[in-house]
């Protein structure tokens, strides 16, 4: 086994984790010092969690919970029969469920850089796993609400501001063209109000918000600041304004898509080399029989058939010009073939690009979209086992430091779970900011 320990040189493994020995243990007060600073470090990232409807679990109760709600009746619009009896209607509930998983993590701490560093390192490494756990938790949550199913696309605007088109897509938006307005807001205000989502404390809803989204927000006049309501309103933490009966949380966790790459290393898009406009290739072998082909310059491996199924760009070689956008049906990489599901917008010239298409697309390439997550209340439910709740842990040398007591460590542990409960109470509106072009998927 090897376990990576932080020294004052750099960090080595530790060759032999058989030989621990647990002959002493840390002060109650030490312990209470740290879990302290990890919880404190924890609180402020969970800006999802206090979205959500808690559900305790008590211990010895099972690792999963069930939420049930009942069925609704609809409208009696047709006017009774006298002396007759009416049908009626069938009553019954539904039941949504989620298990509990364990997450957790840790670094260890040699005995010299604890000793002899300027800074304490042990209350360092506690702060930074207090951020650490508290984003771990606070991104499964929005993993989870990722997943919701209403989206709205930002409308694509002129320069003089008039709509003029409304994307169907993600890979449509541009940076210039697809800004989150505050029409674009009033349009998830009334969507939810539509699905008769309920409202928050104060009638209004609540909106988790990039703080590149936020910019194109700020400065519009009907924007209030959260300080100026302050005394009228629990403030959540994180919130700093509303518009149009939406109170915003601001967040780097709000989901940022931009497609990634399209390799696994650093290399982000795909050269053209050489284009047929059909070509019969291997059901078979590459899901694929008759289709639009493309050979590419670099080298691909087996890996590459994850491509399949994902939207690229058609940009030129210098990536200042959006051609299209189309799908990869099928890829070969032993021969650099990949397979379109349509031909080419036009016939591609030497060395012009594929970049990943699950994002927008600005002149100088793909840039990032902005996913802004409305919720009216009790939209999903977040788990809170008894007894799993964030921990600090910490072992001291003594504990864990191997036969010559070489290290401690610092780390944290914790049980939860996330589940979307009313696909109808929340809404995720995707945009482009002013930031696209420079902001990396998260």
């Amino acid at each position: 086994m090897n376990l990576t320990v932080n020294t004052t040189t750099g960090d080595v493994n530790a060759f032999d984790a058989s030989a621990l020995h647990n002959t002493g243990a840390m002060s109650t007060a030490m312990k209470t010092y740290y879990d302290t600073e990890l919880l404190e470090n924890a609180r402020p990232r969970l800006i999802f969690t206090q979205l959500g409807k808690s559900q305790f679990l008590p211990a010895g109760h099972g690792d999963s919970v069930q939420w049930r709600k009942w069925n609704t009746f609809d409208k009696s619009l047709t006017p009774l029969t006298e002396g007759v009896i009416p049908s009626g209607q069938k009553f019954g509930q539904s039941a949504i469920s989620v298990s509990v998983q364990q997450y957790g993590d840790y670094a260890a701490i040699s005995d010299r850089l604890n000793l002899h560093a300027v800074d304490n390192v042990l209350l360092g490494a506690a702060e930074e796993m207090g951020a650490a756990g508290g984003e771990t938790a606070d991104t499964l949550v929005r993993n989870e609400v990722c997943t919701g199913t209403s989206v709205l696309y930002a409308d694509t605007l002129d320069s003089s501001g008039a709509i003029t088109g409304t994307p169907s897509y993600r890979y449509q938006l541009s940076a210039d063209n697809n800004r989150l307005t505050p029409d674009v807001v009033n349009k998830a205000y009334t969507f939810l109000k539509k699905q008769k989502a309920p409202f928050f404390e104060g009638n209004k809803y609540v909106a988790v918000i990039h703080p590149s989204a936020a910019y194109d927000l700020r400065s519009h006049p009907d924007w209030m600041e959260a300080h100026k309501y302050a005394a009228a309103h629990e403030i959540f933490e994180g919130e700093i304004g509303e518009l149009h009966g939406v109170r915003f949380v601001e967040s780097t966790e709000a989901p940022i898509f931009n497609g990634g790459n399209l390799f696994s290393d650093a290399q982000s898009y795909l050269s053209y080399a050489a284009y047929t406009g059909s070509d019969s290739g291997s059901t078979a072998t590459y899901g694929v029989a008759t289709a639009y082909k493309m050979t590419v310059s670099e080298t691909l491996t087996a890996d590459h058939a994850a491509l399949v199924g994902r939207k690229v760009h058609f940009y030129d070689a210098s990536a200042t010009a959006l051609v299209g956008s189309l799908e990869i049906v099928g890829v070969d990489p032993t021969n650099k073939y990949v397979w379109f599901d349509a031909a080419a917008p036009v016939t591609p010239a030497s060395n012009d690009k594929l970049y990943p298409g699950e994002g927008g697309n600005s002149v100088s390439g793909p840039c990032a979209v902005y996913g802004t997550l409305f919720f009216g209340k009790d939209a999903f439910g977040v788990v809170d086992p008894e007894g799993m709740g964030m921990e600090m842990i910490i072992k001291d040398a003594s504990q864990i430091g191997g036969p010559l007591n070489q290290f401690s460590t610092v780390g944290y542990k914790f049980e939860t779970a996330a589940k979307i409960l009313y696909q109808n109470r929340m809404v995720r509106v995707e945009s482009c900011s002013a930031y696209s072009t420079v902001d990396e998927n998260n």
